[in-house]
């Protein structure tokens, strides 16, 4: 009779391959070779390298500065003064509100004035002075549109371009299409609030159906940057040594059993990169050795800032968060980070359903000084022309007032038909203003930017074709915009 191998109880593998991965973070360590990585793997080519671009690049780094919960157009960015002049009128046209309390489609003015800034005159609201001060360097956009009105579904788009939610993020991608220009750190890095996720949680920075090592990364903007990159101090190096030499070797007695776990791999390669980490995250997200005028410049030290009330939705802010990952994303790109994600709160700090008087002073006293920092601290440094900033929530706001809330105070409801968002550096045109929405900011009218067509442009800047950037899943070649069904394109007129 055959002779048999036993099978391996489920506890016992997952408890063989999660202490194996730590092997390879101590092999890494120790400069040994405990753990090759064979040609003919099932994820041979899937690495951090850095990959050639299709064309020559006028970027190598993304900035992205999630806005979640959907900022409000037309009291920010997109002056309407016929808004104005009928407030508390019914609007004429029927609009899709998405909650209760808007179906009386009477229009709310926008409560402050706005001005122009900067040689090219750019209108933006006065509630956002500084970013007002470096306008020249902003490429607003005002005609972006979503797909849907719901929170999760339109981060799913702003973060794929798409609705369904199993895509890979724009980071993914460009981290999958080329690498990262420091193999001691990940080609994708994600900072959130360290109280709470955003609404739709890893939308924003999920994988999708590409190998999860060009996922994105996640660090704290509070206390330690990197969690779990250390041992406990109570485990003797001798000992841990012992004890992650044999489970690399039960590690690589599976992989023998399994050569297609491509997943395996991307783990082994994720650990090794946590080694490495471990000699160099630290150093670089290490902001003690930042001048008092950088910190003051971003507003770290600067409680005026960041003790705020709570938002009509009960979203609170940690002190100094958002400013402090605007620095640390300044200094990740420095270091030769590709894609970078900040996020500006948890769940949706933009959502103003009511008390917009009240609260969007609020949004706009951390957010205007801190992202208007990050740009002139980049552009000072050099690191503009070659780094591209998106600013952008995953949809904009009705005009008209949504009411029954909070006393009564109103606000207003998504809308999935008109946005603003501004980009900067890279090789995107400062100064200009591009699209149109209608008469009260319900609709783009002129120039609609959907998502996809971002990521088009944005990919244009970083040297890649976006119909070039693929990958095979479920029967077909799936690429960065899929501009086969999106329609996306390059948006030339915002680029120079």
């Amino acid at each position: 009779m055959r002779k048999t191998t036993n099978p391996i109880a489920r506890r016992e593998f997952l408890s063989r391959l999660g202490g194996g991965l730590g092997g390879m973070a101590l092999s890494s360590l120790l400069g040994q070779e405990l753990y090759a990585v064979h040609g003919d793997s099932a994820s041979d080519g899937f690495n951090l390298q850095v990959k050639p671009n299709h064309f020559p690049a006028r970027a190598k780094a993304v900035i992205q500065l999630v806005q979640t919960g959907g900022p409000p157009q037309m009291d920010l960015f997109d002056r309407k003064p016929e808004l104005q002049k009928r407030d508390g009128q019914v609007y004429e046209i029927t609009m899709d509100p998405f909650q209760k309390g808007s179906e009386r489609n009477k229009l709310i003015a926008c409560p402050f004035p706005f001005r122009h800034y900067g040689e090219s005159g750019m209108e933006m609201s006065t509630l956002i002075p500084k970013l007002g001060a470096i306008a020249d360097d902003l490429c607003l956009v005002r005609s972006a549109v979503s797909l849907h009105n719901n929170h999760p579904e339109a981060t799913s788009v702003l973060a794929t371009g798409k609705i369904f939610s199993n895509r890979p993020s724009l980071g993914t991608w460009i981290s999958y299409a080329l690498g990262t220009e420091n193999e001691n750190l990940p080609a994708f890095v994600v900072i959130r609030d360290p109280d709470g996720y955003s609404t739709g949680g890893t939308l924003m920075s999920q994988s999708g159906w590409l190998p999860a090592l060009y996922g994105g990364t996640e660090f704290s903007s509070r206390g330690p940057a990197v969690h779990n990159l250390h041992a406990p101090d109570t485990i003797l190096p001798q000992q841990r040594k012992r004890m992650l030499t044999y489970l690399a070797q039960l590690n690589e007695r599976h992989r023998e059993r399994f050569p297609v776990d491509s997943d395996l791999e991307t783990r082994i390669r994720n650990y090794e990169l946590a080694a490495r980490m471990q000699l160099n995250a630290t150093k670089v997200l290490d902001l003690s050795n930042e001048t008092q005028e950088t910190l003051s410049l971003y507003g770290i030290d600067d409680p005026s800032i960041w003790k705020l009330s709570e938002l009509g939705n009960d979203d609170k802010y940690v002190p100094g968060c958002y400013a402090t990952g605007c620095l640390m994303a300044r200094r990740l790109v420095e270091a030769g980070v590709r894609f970078v994600q900040v996020f500006v709160g948890k769940g949706q700090p933009w959502d103003l359903h009511w008390k917009l008087k009240q609260n969007l002073p609020k949004m706009c006293r951390i957010n205007d000084r801190t992202s208007a920092a990050l740009l002139v601290d980049l552009k000072r440094r050099g690191l503009l022309d070659d780094t591209i900033v998106l600013w952008s929530g995953e949809f904009g706001r009705l005009p008209v007032a949504q009411e029954g809330g909070s006393a009564h105070q109103p606000g207003r409801d998504h809308n999935k038909r008109a946005r603003s968002l501004w980009l900067s550096g890279g090789g995107f045109k400062g100064g200009v203003t591009y699209g149109t929405t209608d008469e009260v900011g319900y609709e783009t009218v002129d120039k609609k930017v959907t998502t996809p067509d971002l990521f088009a442009t944005i990919a244009h800047q970083m040297g890649l074709d976006h119909e070039g950037v693929s990958f095979p899943h479920a029967g077909r070649q799936e690429t960065m915009s899929d501009a086969e069904t999106t329609g996306a394109h390059v948006l030339q007129e915002l680029i120079g």
